[in-house]
């Protein structure tokens, strides 16, 4: 069903099927009938509060499902927080967007909280989603739960639940394909939603839960598959989030596992396009969307009723992508003879990994420049992972060597997976930028 509004969703589900599974959190449950009474308690005390902008330090807990809606429903502006972030970046990120209250580990709100100096006006409705919380150059998205309902129900028409399915969701509801696809993605369609019990729970809770659906990034579903964690009741998998090798989706089809995959990014509140029938990655339009190819194949978006407001007090930024409401995205793309959407590469300085998070290449290019006193190389994927291309004479183990404290300092999933070394220079633009879709096909076809 399409709802225009968080509160529409709970109320139609508590409305039909008020005894009907919503949420399940380990032992805990809430029917739907359950969760509309909890969300509405919960926001009476938030109207009580005074406070306008509420940070959530998500954890993917069923209490923080609650507070999110809770805080929706009361109207104040909501900003998603990785709590796994270094404390100082989240202090700056709370500032940035105004937050003046903060929900999450009591302790870590405790230490952020002269952080608090914020609060907004006019904010009611609007959830703020950061395009990359682990850099600088972190934006914050105003989406809002109008969009994200609409996003939803367009990914609901293309690939439905029924109120008889179990969702898992595994992925942080901190990112938009994790609340859209993992959460709001069930909950539209009345079906009950299973919310993981964190990674060290990601080999059993297929086992403890039984989904029939489950939403996935790429290397997590290589983690699912290389371990057996999948359980017989599983009948579809959706991917999306990064790229994924074909062997990951063929090894899953392989198990009468129906397998999707989608394109989409924060600014358009998830989906764009899915794959519903045939070769995962050719896509399908969801219909609220139009999409359409520049002439150097850079993907173009027209999402109405998904866009993204702008990114947060950067009118500049916002201009620069979303134009005439048209949103550039920087990937690049194709159609088959069938009118499908295949994403070719991507033409912007953003890297997207296997498991759903993002390097911001000129700062990380920039640290190894410096580790290696050299200014000739560039970073590309290979099988969702980050690999250095390096321009000149060295060896191997040296660059290793020579690079091995900074990859120290580096979270495991955003380590170099290898280097190759080129004795051709990169390939650049008149104006002396890499052309990384160039160098991406060429360092992949050796």
């Amino acid at each position: 069903m399409r709802f225009g509004r968080f509160g529409d969703l709970l109320d139609h589900w508590a409305r039909e099927t008020p005894d009907g599974l919503a949420l399940r959190y380990g032992e805990k449950q809430l029917s739907y009938a359950q969760l509309r009474e909890a969300v509405h308690k919960r926001a009476e005390a938030l109207r009580r509060s005074g406070k306008t902008c509420l940070g959530i330090l998500s954890d993917g807990s069923m209490d923080c499902v609650v507070e999110l809606f809770a805080a929706n429903l009361a109207g104040m502006q909501i900003v998603m927080l990785d709590e796994n972030v270094p404390e100082e970046l989240l202090q700056r990120l709370i500032v940035y967007t105004d937050a003046d209250m903060l929900w999450g580990d009591p302790e870590l709100a405790e230490e952020l909280s002269p952080a608090l100096t914020g609060g907004v006006e006019g904010g009611s409705g609007r959830i703020l989603f950061f395009t990359s919380g682990t850099t600088e150059q972190a934006k914050a998205v105003v989406l809002t739960d109008h969009s994200l309902c609409q996003s939803a129900w367009n990914g609901s028409a293309k690939l439905p639940l029924s109120r008889s399915d179990t969702l898992l969701c595994l992925l942080p509801l901190g990112h938009v394909f994790g609340f859209v696809c993992g959460l709001l993605w069930g909950l539209s369609c009345g079906a009950c939603v299973a919310l993981g019990r964190g990674a060290r729970h990601y080999a059993d809770d297929c086992d403890f839960y039984r989904p029939t659906a489950v939403s996935v990034v790429p290397m997590l579903l290589g983690f699912l598959l290389k371990t057996g964690a999948v359980n017989q009741e599983l009948s579809l998998i959706l991917v999306g989030a990064g790229d994924c090798p074909p062997a990951l989706l063929a090894a899953a089809a392989a198990r009468g596992i129906r397998v999707s995959f989608g394109y989409g990014l924060t600014e358009t509140s998830s989906g764009v396009a899915i794959s519903v029938s045939g070769d995962p990655f050719a896509m399908e339009i969801c219909p609220d969307d139009t999409v359409t190819l520049a002439e150097d194949g850079e993907i173009l978006i027209l999402a109405p009723t998904c866009m993204m407001q702008g990114y947060y007090k950067m009118p500049e930024a916002t201009e620069a992508v979303l134009k005439d409401g048209i949103f550039h995205s920087g990937d690049l793309g194709r159609f088959d003879a069938e009118g499908k959407l295949h994403v070719t590469g991507r033409k912007k300085e953003m890297l997207v990994l296997s498991d759903g998070t993002k390097i911001f290449l000129p700062e990380y290019e920039g640290r190894i420049m410096a580790a290696l006193q050299h200014t000739e190389l560039a970073v590309i994927a290979r099988d969702g992972r980050p690999v250095l291309v390096f321009s000149g004479e060295a060896g191997q183990e040296e660059l290793a060597r020579q690079l091995k404290p900074l990859m120290a300092q580096l979270p495991r999933g955003q380590q170099l997976a290898g280097i190759h070394i080129t004795s051709e220079p990169l390939p650049r633009t008149a104006t002396g930028k890499i052309k990384r879709w160039e160098l991406q096909q060429k360092v992949s076809t050796i």
